[in-house]
């Protein structure tokens, strides 16, 4: 306990409080008997053989999956297109849709800040709070599998996201230029199109560019749950056991990735 003391050996200043150290203790303590509990609990669902056994699996695994089919790439071109349109489409769509909620959520924009925006804010809240796996297995039950599904699995997941961001640009810009357009007589669409709308086009770009590129990341699994794409090459072949073209399939995955982010990175740097 960290104390200070004068020449006579007088305590003159003390950190904590002799209740303020048994209470932080009692903290410590209490944390790590959760933790403990925990672990108990995750220990006793987990069959630890095949915890010891993984790196025989896994070797074995590796050792069949190299080296990667590559015949099997002419049958990936069109479901990564499809992956591809899926990121790209889901992020206009969300967009679409979340300018609107942005504008409605910011309290400098919105209409009614007791009625309207907490509506705004719920839809942000319930779109960002629902993985895009989810909505696609939701989407899949309700309009089948396919890709029109996983488009929509993007676009609401993405909703949240792009609204949220832009709702607080919005809420962060130089209010005396609205001031200034208002003086002149402008009417409130005139002043959202010459006052806020130029101001936010910087941010609401980036904030284009980074979610697509977090969409294609998202969109090659979302074939796992029947919603097209590459991934459901990848469950196919995993169903298989397959493992070459497995490898194959997450080599193009990677390239994929790879490359969104490189050009989001580019984008970004010439907006900003």
């Amino acid at each position: 306990m960290p104390v200070s003391t004068d020449a006579q050996g007088a305590k003159i200043w003390q950190l904590r409080n002799r209740k303020q150290t048994l209470i932080r203790w009692a903290g410590y303590l209490a944390a790590v008997a959760i933790f403990m509990w925990c672990w108990q609990r995750i220990s006793e669902a987990t069959t630890w053989f095949f915890v010891w056994d993984a790196p025989r699996i896994a070797a074995d695994i590796g050792g069949r999956a190299w080296p990667p089919r590559w015949s099997y790439m002419d049958n990936l071109w069109e479901p990564l297109w499809d992956t591809l349109n899926m990121a790209t489409l889901g992020t206009l769509l969300a967009l679409v849709m979340a300018v609107p909620v942005a504008f409605l959520a910011a309290r400098n924009t919105t209409p009614s800040a007791v009625f309207i925006r907490p509506v705004a804010l719920f839809i942000i809240v319930a779109t960002r709070s629902i993985n895009s796996l989810i909505w696609a297995l939701l989407l899949v039950a309700v309009i089948g599998p396919g890709v029109f599904a996983g488009l929509l699995a993007i676009a609401f997941r993405s909703i949240g996201f792009c609204a949220k961001l832009l709702y607080e640009a919005i809420e962060e810009i130089d209010h005396t230029q609205v001031e200034a357009i208002t003086a002149t007589g402008a009417s409130r669409w005139q002043v959202m199109a010459y006052g806020i709308v130029p101001q936010i086009m910087p941010a609401f770009a980036g904030i284009s560019v980074f979610r697509w590129d977090i969409n294609i990341r998202e969109s090659t699994v979302l074939g796992l749950v029947g919603a097209g794409g590459i991934g459901l090459q990848l469950q196919s072949s995993l169903n298989t056991l397959a493992w070459p073209q497995v490898t194959l399939i997450l080599i193009v995955i990677l390239a994929a990735v790879v490359i969104g982010e490189w050009v989001s990175a580019k984008v970004r740097g010439a907006i900003i």
